[in-house]
Formats: C-alpha cells, sequence, structure tokens
C-alpha cells in the first residue's frame, strides 16, 4: 500500500466515524537529555496487541507536521532525518528516538489503526534538556580563622531546569538560618563565624534535573585552631622501668596548622622538639616527671600535657643457687642451699621443689628472707630439682639444682616359681628399692653360690635343686644390706600335686625351720675348720646362673661340672 492510498485509508475512516477512544499517550511532557535516547510509551488494551494495520509517528517542531515513522502491511518507511535514530514496535505502537538534539523538543502524535478498523490516537511534549555539567564550588577565603571568619561559597553548574542541594560528606548540609545559611535558588551557602567542623565533610554541591544530577570535586577549606586536646603517652605504660631498657613518650594535640612540640624533664624543658621522645639504654637517673608543651604560631596559644611520672630500677641477674657437694645419705645427711643474684635487688623470693612450691616441714626450714632453705635430716623424697625464683618489679631471674639422696635397699623381694618338675627351667628374680642401685649376691641354703645378678636361672632343674634360695640386695653407698628367701621344691614326673593341706603346709614349715637350724650350725662348724667355699659335692646339680651358667649335669656323667662364675 503506497502513501497515497495510506491517506485515503485515513480519510476513509475517519468519514465512516470509528471511535478513536481515549489517548493511547501518557500525559506529557515527556522528558530527555541530549545525547541519549528516550521512549515514547504507550497505553492500549491487551487486545489490541499485535492487531494494528498501520502505526504512523507524526513530529511538528514548530515549522510543521513532519513524518518520524509509518509501519504498515506494506513495510516501513521512517522520515528524513530520523534514518537509524528510530526504533518502533508495530505490536505496541511504542517508539524509541535515540541521540536527541535540541532540535528534537516539541509535539509528537501517533495514529493507529487495528484490524478491526479502530483507529487509536495519542499526543505528546518531549522536552529535551541539556546535560548537566560543569558543577563547581568556588570559595571568598583560602585559610579561615576558627570564630572569626565567615565563609561564602557559590555553586553553578551548565544544564537545563537546573536545582541545586548540599552535602556535608555523603548527608545533606544542615542549615539554622543564622550560623549556616543558603541562598533563595541554593546557589549559595553562607557560614558566618566559621567552625572547624563546618567545612571538612568534605561539602559537595549537586546540581540536578527530573533526569540527571552533577556533582562537583569536594571542597575543603583550611581552618585554624588550637592547640588543645594535648595527649602525652608513655611505652611501655608500667610506672617501673627496668634499667637499659628503651622508653618511647609521644605527645599529641588538635591544632591546624600543626602544634609545635617541646619536651619538660623535672621542669626543665629539654632541647628536643617534635612528637615523640626516645630514651634508649635508660638509666637510673633519667627517673622522674615528663610532660609536653604544644603551641601555634597562628593562634597563639599555648597548651601543657599533664604530666607522665616512671622509676628505673635494675633487673635481676647473676641468680645462682649453692647446695652441698658431698653425698647425701636418707636419714643421715643434712642440705643447704643458698640463693643470691649478682645484680639487682629482688623483692620476693620463692623456693620450687620439681616445680610446686617447697613447704616448710618440721625438717625443711626456710630462713626469714628466704635466701636459706635448709634440709635435717635429708630423706630419699627430698631427691628432685630446687628452683629459686627471684622477683622484682622489672624483672624475674632464677636458678636451679638438682640434689640426689641414697637410700636403701628397700622392699626387697624374689618372684618365681616354688614348686617343679624334673628337667623344668627355673628363673627367680630379685628386686630392691635403692639408689644407687642395689647389688646382689645369691645363697643356696645358706651357702653362697657365686650368682651376682637380679636374676637366677636354672635352665633344667634336678631333686637337688630343691631348698631355699636367698637374695642379699646391697647399697656400697649407704652401707645397708637386706635379704629375702625363696623357696624352691623339685619333684620327679606326675609327683607334684595340686595343692597341700593346711595340715601338709604346717608340716612343712616346721621341717624347714629344723633344717634352717641344722644348717646353721653345720655352717659354723665348716668355718672352724675353714673348708673351701663352695664344694663340687655341697653344689646341687644344675644349679643355676645370672649372666653365666652355674655348674649344672654335665652330659654322659653323673658328675656336676665344676664351671664357676
Amino acid at each position: 500500500m503506497d502513501l497515497f492510498n495510506l491517506w485515503s485509508l485515513f480519510i476513509l475512516l475517519s468519514a465512516v466515524g470509528f471511535c478513536n477512544g481515549q489517548s493511547v499517550l501518557p500525559a506529557g511532557p515527556l522528558e530527555g537529555v541530549q545525547g541519549k535516547d528516550v521512549t515514547f510509551e504507550t497505553i492500549i488494551i491487551p487486545t489490541d496487541v499485535g492487531n494494528f494495520i498501520t502505526v504512523s509517528w507524526n513530529f511538528n517542531g514548530g515549522t510543521g507536521l513532519v513524518p518520524v515513522v509509518t509501519s504498515a502491511p506494506n513495510g516501513e518507511t521512517v522520515g528524513a532525518g530520523y534514518a537509524g535514530r528510530v526504533t518502533l514496535n508495530s505490536s505496541t505502537g511504542e517508539l524509541k528516538l535515540g541521540s536527541l538534539t535540541a532540535k528534537d523538543g516539541g509535539d509528537y502524535a501517533v495514529t493507529m489503526v487495528t484490524n478491526a478498523a479502530v483507529q487509536r490516537t495519542g499526543a505528546t511534549l518531549l522536552r529535551v534538556l541539556e546535560p548537566v555539567s560543569a558543577v563547581t564550588i568556588t570559595s571568598n577565603l583560602n585559610e579561615a580563622v576558627e570564630f572569626n571568619s565567615t565563609v561564602v561559597l557559590t555553586c553553578s553548574a551548565k544544564g537545563s531546569f537546573l536545582m541545586y542541594k548540599w552535602l556535608n560528606g555523603t548527608a545533606p548540609l544542615v542549615t539554622d538560618g543564622k550560623h549556616v545559611t543558603l541562598s533563595a535558588n541554593s546557589t549559595v551557602l553562607t557560614v558566618a563565624g566559621v567552625f572547624r567542623k563546618d567545612l571538612v565533610g568534605p561539602i559537595y554541591c549537586t546540581a540536578f534535573n527530573n533526569l540527571e544530577s552533577g556533582n562537583s570535586a569536594p571542597f575543603n577549606l583550611t581552618v585554624t585552631y588550637g592547640p588543645e586536646n594535648i595527649t602525652m603517652t608513655v611505652t611501655p605504660t608500667a610506672e617501673v622501668k627496668k634499667k637499659g631498657s628503651n622508653i618511647t613518650l609521644t605527645c599529641s594535640a588538635q591544632s591546624s596548622p600543626a602544634a609545635v612540640l617541646q619536651w619538660i624533664h623535672n621542669g626543665v624543658p629539654l632541647n628536643v622538639m617534635g612528637p615523640k621522645l626516645v630514651l634508649d639504654n635508660v638509666a637510673v637517673a633519667q627517673s622522674g616527671n615528663y610532660s609536653c608543651m604544644a603551641s601555634n604560631a597562628k593562634t597563639l596559644r599555648y597548651l601543657e600535657s599533664t604530666t607522665a611520672k616512671f622509676t628505673v630500677v635494675e633487673a635481676i641477674s647473676g641468680t645462682k643457687i649453692t647446695g652441698p657437694n658431698g653425698t647425701l645419705v636418707a636419714g643421715n645427711s643434712t642440705a643447704t642451699l643458698s640463693c643470691q643474684a649478682t645484680a639487682g635487688t629482688a623483692d620476693t623470693r620463692v623456693w620450687l621443689k620439681n616445680g610446686v612450691a617447697l613447704s616448710p616441714s618440721n625438717r625443711v626450714v626456710v630462713s626469714a628472707d628466704k635466701s636459706l632453705v635448709t634440709i635435717k635430716p635429708v630423706q630419699k623424697e627430698d631427691s628432685g630439682e630446687y628452683q629459686c625464683k627471684l622477683t622484682n618489679a622489672v624483672s624475674t631471674d632464677s636458678a636451679s639444682l638438682k640434689i640426689v639422696i641414697s637410700f636403701g635397699p628397700e622392699t626387697v623381694s624374689v618372684k618365681g616359681v616354688s614348686a617343679v618338675k624334673v628337667t623344668e627351667p627355673v628363673i627367680l628374680k630379685c628386686a630392691a628399692a635403692s639408689l644407687p642401685a642395689a647389688t646382689y649376691t645369691w645363697k643356696f641354703n645358706g651357702t653362697l653360690i657365686g650368682v651376682m645378678t637380679a636374676e637366677y636361672v636354672i635352665d633344667a632343674a634336678v631333686d637337688k635343686n630343691s631348698g631355699i634360695y636367698t637374695c642379699e640386695a646391697s647399697n656400697a653407698v649407704t652401707g645397708l644390706s637386706t635379704s629375702v628367701s625363696h623357696k624352691l621344691s623339685v619333684k620327679e614326673e606326675g609327683t607334684l600335686d595340686d595343692g597341700l593341706t593346711g595340715g601338709q603346709i604346717a608340716g612343712i614349715v616346721i621341717g624347714v625351720l629344723i633344717a634352717i637350724v641344722i644348717l646353721i650350725a653345720g655352717v659354723r662348724y665348716m668355718r672352724r675348720k675353714k673348708p673351701p667355699l663352695v664344694s663340687s659335692l655341697q653344689l646341687p646339680y644344675g644349679h643355676g646362673r645370672g649372666k653365666c651358667r652355674e655348674p649344672g649335669i654335665l652330659r654322659n656323667t653323673t658328675q656336676p661340672s665344676r664351671t664357676a662364675c
């Protein structure tokens, strides 16, 4: 369909009186920004969507009606000057116009005809706005004096239909009508008797219209004030300092420009300027009172800090415990421990034993100044590590000394079987509590047999191994010996009973006692005649061994071996 036929259709529809109905465009005006896009939205009923035969947009900028774009069954026609700038949705009639210029401002009208020959129309006004730009704040002063200066800030910008607002940081700037005021159009901000906090937001001016906005660069104005709120700190903070340590004092004050700081010791100004005073390898003579003085050359004000006082103390060092040098024997010896330091003075002394506080007793006595500990007499439980801790306000030093108490032997015992069959092995183990470790000797039926180890071993028992085995434990340091006896019974195969009655046990005990009496009498008799210590006839066959083998039955003979340990 050509344009002539299209216009003929519009005239025909008008002649037959089809209803126009309600406007399909929202109430205007519609606004757009130069260089950006604008969309003309339509208001249509759902049944009309996608059912338009023709959609036609026209523009009137004051010089007459100009076609923008028309959609018809035979295609889409774009008006002169709109190629590449318009996008038409033929289903809804919506028009998107891009790259706006100032000349695009004016009246726009749309006419749409449905396939039911119903005509929809609408018109609106488009205002094209100049972009917001060049938002700038200017000040009447480069530097202000707190409480004295009045600051006037002016905001200017480029753009259309502009309005203005001020920000202090990110929050709206608050006016009070007296100290802080704004002009009628909000372009001039006045601060009378300026405070330092008034213009440190920083201050921004925002110029805006209905479509966009622009912010100025942040504005800051230096306001001279101070000094005030002066503070001083000492690191470390303790009132007592260690001799030879490093101490740092810092001073600060609120001031613009920055205050000049000078240090004072015991009321005398030091030749030290600046926010920090460092005392390296501090000496006792540097104890006393310290403060700093702040001054401002602009305001001509002076302010002194509070005073910090500290004392320098020498640290404790060279702590040592002296004690007994000789051997300590439980029940006989006395131990005296002395704790002293080569440098520094101790405020407190603490004695520990094996990491636990030492408890005084009738044997353990601590001197009044806690420099001496006396243990009389020592006992085996006094063995351990003794520690002395010396402490003052700046240090703790300690020393330790290990004490060993010789004792025993005690609680001697023999573990092993009491009854075995012929050819079975026998191991008897002797043990005793002793420091230093005990040495052992064994006797069989009262006679020394040359075994001097804790274990007594018989590889293959014979009947003559039956008897009383005595283990004697000795301590060469304490000079003490203790013994214990063990009875062994060796029987032929099949003769071992599962158990003994009470009468049998009583008979055995009586027999053993009689045998011991006879044995002691025999030994005394033999000693008078000075016989050899052990003869081959006195040792039973197959006697035990420690780390070496005792005499036993030699192969192919009934005579015992005479090999000794």
